[in-house]
């Protein structure tokens, strides 16, 4: 289990857990993901950390086949810009690896956005808190655990 996992159970979140083999050289983790578990991109979403200034962070959930647009997550945040946060910060923040950080059950607790195209669909994956490992959840849910809000985020590919 991880923390990620706990959490949905803790709440009694209806999910389902998805399970690949990760390919150590591959680093396009929602790409993998979308692939190794045969579903379309727009369904699999990456969580991204980002630096909001004055040493604030938050977190960005959006489709895999999109880009985020770092002018959308800063207003949706309230900030007035944000940039990518370091690889190490994001990290430490939120006790899980890059390419297995989850929205959920994070070390602390960042104020998140999710991308208001997760609303399109009944259940959406996001990373269950280890490379090779996605729960699937309301897009609903996932904003209740994290306390998140919609926004639109992203910008296509």
């Amino acid at each position: 289990m991880t923390p990620a996992i706990d959490l949905a159970k803790q709440h009694g979140i209806a999910h389902r857990i998805h399970a690949y083999t990760h390919d150590p050289t591959c680093t396009a983790y929602g790409d993998e993901a979308a692939s190794q578990l045969g579903v379309e991109a727009d369904r699999v979403f990456k969580t991204l950390v980002v630096d909001l200034g004055d040493r604030k962070l938050a977190v960005a959930v959006l489709p895999v086949s999109c880009t985020l647009s770092l002018k959308l997550v800063a207003r949706a945040a309230g900030a007035r810009k944000a940039a990518m946060a370091d690889k190490t910060v994001a990290e430490r923040a939120t006790g899980y690896v890059l390419g297995g950080i989850s929205p959920l059950g994070q070390k602390k607790a960042l104020p998140t956005v999710i991308d208001i195209s997760a609303r399109d669909y009944a259940s959406i994956f996001v990373s269950a808190g280890r490379r090779g490992l996605e729960i699937e959840l309301a897009a609903d849910d996932l904003r209740q655990l994290t306390g998140a809000r919609f926004a639109k985020l992203s910008q296509m590919d």
